[in-house]
């Protein structure tokens, strides 16, 4: 039997033609389509979360945001900063508002992550040590053989180890216990420990309630130095998947910074709210109503979190070296500044 040969039209032919060369186009387009929208944006922070990250949750900002392209967003909080890299580097989540030791040692295992943006750099340094009413240390020297609880890998931790170093001691000389504030807090008013090193909202709470007495203030007695930027960073594979996504959550931070500069007895209020902290403890870190959290890594950032690996290495804090130009990635952050700019 004769194969029966299809001639079509000239004017179908064209079409058909055409409709051809379109097809993997418009296949692929579909296909980037689908792929710049993931069915749902992960961020982490350590509890009770940074301020932005509670401006998020409170004011549902980006839940708004994202919701009419059919994301959902999941804000999760960890306890450590620790926990919340171990999720990025994973996959686990994609974004973390955490601080910067446990982001430097991820960055430094030379994990898939990107240094997107800073989550805050409040200029004075929020960690403070705290010993029972009734205790007898006076001073960090006190504190010698005794137990302090901190929780490991923390800004808190590194900033006790420079505290130490000031007055001639170091880490060894302490008794280090690996608890949170919800166990450390307790143990302290047992007897169970000698000292807390905390950050200033945690503290202040216990001193306020007659349980705790400050025997050391790093936001008073700390080197300016040590205060170095919190950071926001995002899973590399996320990041090249959706980077209008990245760019999109950094316009939505931008856009919260400004407005708590612009309103900060509202932003303060929130932030009583949602922590549980008092208001005298917050405006005490915020003082004259500045919030300190414009994302922009600008080159002194750079320089901070430099000075802070060279010291996390040298106390046994960090391994491995953190490999600036493919961790830093600021191209998010100057798109998101160029979408604000046209939105407005």
């Amino acid at each position: 039997m004769s194969a029966t040969v299809f001639r079509p039209h000239r004017r179908n032919l064209l079409k058909l033609t055409l409709g051809l060369a379109m097809t993997p186009f418009a296949l692929n387009a579909a296909a980037l389509a689908d792929e710049a929208k993931p069915d749902v944006i992960r961020i982490g922070s350590t509890a009770p979360g940074h301020l932005k990250f509670i401006l998020f949750r409170n004011r549902k900002i980006l839940e708004q945001k994202f919701a009419k392209d059919g994301i959902q967003v999941e804000l999760s909080t960890f306890d450590g900063g620790s926990a919340a890299s171990v999720a990025l580097g994973s996959g686990a989540i994609d974004f973390t508002y955490i601080g910067n030791n446990p982001s430097l040692r991820l960055a430094a295992t030379g994990a898939d992550v990107k240094l997107v943006g800073l989550s805050s750099w409040v200029r004075s340094n929020e960690t403070q040590v705290i010993v029972r009413p009734d205790s007898p240390i006076q001073k960090l020297e006190d504190l010698k053989g005794k137990k302090v609880a901190y929780l490991f890998g923390t800004v808190r931790h590194s900033t006790f180890a420079k505290a130490l170093k000031s007055v001639g001691l170091d880490l060894g000389d302490v008794e280090g216990v690996n608890i949170g504030i919800e166990n450390s807090g307790p143990a302290l008013v047992r007897g169970d420990i000698a000292a807390i090193v905390e950050s200033t909202g945690s503290a202040q709470k216990l001193v306020e309630a007659g349980q705790a007495r400050l025997i050391y203030d790093a936001g008073v007695s700390g080197k300016p130095e040590w205060a170095v930027p919190h950071l926001i960073s995002v899973n590399g594979d996320f990041a090249r998947k959706y980077p209008g996504i990245v760019t999109r959550l950094l316009a939505a931070d931008i856009a919260t910074a400004r407005w708590a500069d612009a309103n900060p007895d509202e932003t303060i209020d929130i932030f009583v709210k949602e922590t549980g902290e008092s208001e005298a403890a917050v405006r005490a870190t915020y003082p004259d109503g500045k919030f300190w959290q414009d994302p922009e890594i600008t080159d002194e950032a750079v320089q901070a979190l430099q000075g802070e690996e060279a010291f996390m290495a040298e106390a046994g804090l960090l391994k491995g070296k953190v490999d600036y130009q493919r961790w830093v990635d600021r191209s998010f952050h100057d798109e998101a500044l160029k979408k604000l700019a046209a939105s407005n």
